[in-house]
């Protein structure tokens, strides 16, 4: 079964091999038929601490590595 991937913003990069990023999508309002912007952080791994604040990046899919942390880094752009 293919990994997923996910393109997002790293908005915090003070974990040591962590970053957190946020991923916004958009879907469309059940009533308003308005399309909305939703969001959510992932914890993902960071193995060369390479990404900083504001880089986008695509994650993938892994195995857990810790309690939250089921993401890894596989492209950045500084």
């Amino acid at each position: 079964m293919p990994k997923r991937v996910m393109q997002g913003v790293v908005v915090s990069d003070k974990m040591d091999k962590t970053v957190t990023v946020r991923v916004e999508r958009r879907v469309m309002h059940p009533i308003y038929k308005k399309y909305v912007k939703k969001s959510k952080k992932y914890a993902a791994h960071d193995e060369m601490n390479a990404c900083k604040i504001g880089d986008e990046v695509s994650i993938r899919e892994c195995r857990p590595i810790s309690k939250r942390k089921c993401w890894e880094v596989i492209t950045g752009s500084a």
